[in-house]
């Protein structure tokens, strides 16, 4: 494998088409696609600054490298990454691509990033000031992510997350097959019109949470006080662990819970709607 070491980058394409190739302390200065059309791709302790750098590559390991903010759309259409100990400022990063692993990466500020991927991990990722993060993604296990941001796993299905932060208005909306465990989910409007979403132990916090979901399951869930006017038009199977400030219209299947403030149930119901109340 040739290596290269200490030195700097400029321009468009200046390490095109690069296969077995190593860099250590290297710094891609300006210009755009510095490591487009390459494979099997080591970077260690780098520097990107310039556009598009790593698109179409497949067999790519990057270690303790930072992506500033002009390294926009870093990422596209690769295969087969794993990325440790990075610090990443660019935005719409990580799009099209398959077998993606992040383990200890922080993301600042990264606009629409991780769109339309395909066999995701995430491990002790902190995720701050994200929106629309993972959209249309599909297949990913995530385990100790830190998130806040608007708009998170929309369209998304085949999700697994544990042990995680997630403060985020509008989540899962419209995702399909969507599992949370142990984790606390943060932000009005959660989850409306998914399908399959199922919260196992979760913390559920922010107005109109779990509205015109299909199939939607909860186990052993608590909800913060201002998760309010919950589960209008869902078909619902629901055991919560702690009082619920309010319930409203729910459609099918059983809700129980230590206590329900207000159930609300008024004209606006949808005829035939036989969900189950147990206090």
């Amino acid at each position: 494998m040739k290596k290269i070491v200490n030195q700097a980058f400029g321009g468009e394409r200046p390490l095109y088409a690069s296969h077995g190739l190593e860099i250590e302390n290297v710094t891609i200065t300006d210009g755009e696609s510095s490591l487009k059309e390459c494979s099997d791709i080591v970077a260690r302790n780098c520097r990107f600054e310039g556009m598009y750098p790593l698109w179409r590559t497949f067999g790519l390991q990057v270690d303790k490298c930072f992506f500033a903010s002009t390294a926009r759309a870093g990422l596209w259409y690769s295969e087969d990454m794993l990325m440790t100990d990075c610090v990443i400022e660019a935005p719409k990063m990580f799009r099209e691509m398959k077998n993606l692993t992040l383990r200890n990466v922080k993301l600042t500020d990264c606009e629409e990033t991780l769109w339309r991927c395909f066999n995701v991990k995430l491990q002790n990722v902190d995720a701050q000031g994200l929106n629309y993060i993972m959209m249309h993604c599909d297949g990913a296990e995530i385990d100790g992510l830190r998130l806040r941001g608007k708009y998170a796993f929309q369209y998304s299905k085949n999700i697994v997350i544990r042990n995680s932060f997630l403060d985020t208005k509008d989540a899962f909306w419209e995702s399909d097959n969507c599992t949370v465990y142990d984790s606390t989910i943060s932000g009005e409007f959660l989850a409306w019109h998914s399908r399959n979403l199922r919260l196992v132990r979760c913390h559920i916090a922010g107005s109109q949470p779990l509205c015109y979901a299909e199939g939607l399951v909860l186990e052993d869930c608590t909800f913060d006080d201002n998760a309010d006017l919950a589960f209008e038009y869902s078909d619902v199977k629901a055991t919560i662990k702690s009082a619920v400030t309010s319930v409203k219209n729910p459609r099918t299947g059983f809700i129980k819970a230590e206590k329900i403030r207000e159930l609300i149930i008024d004209e606006n119901l949808i005829p035939g709607s036989d969900c189950k109340i147990e206090q």
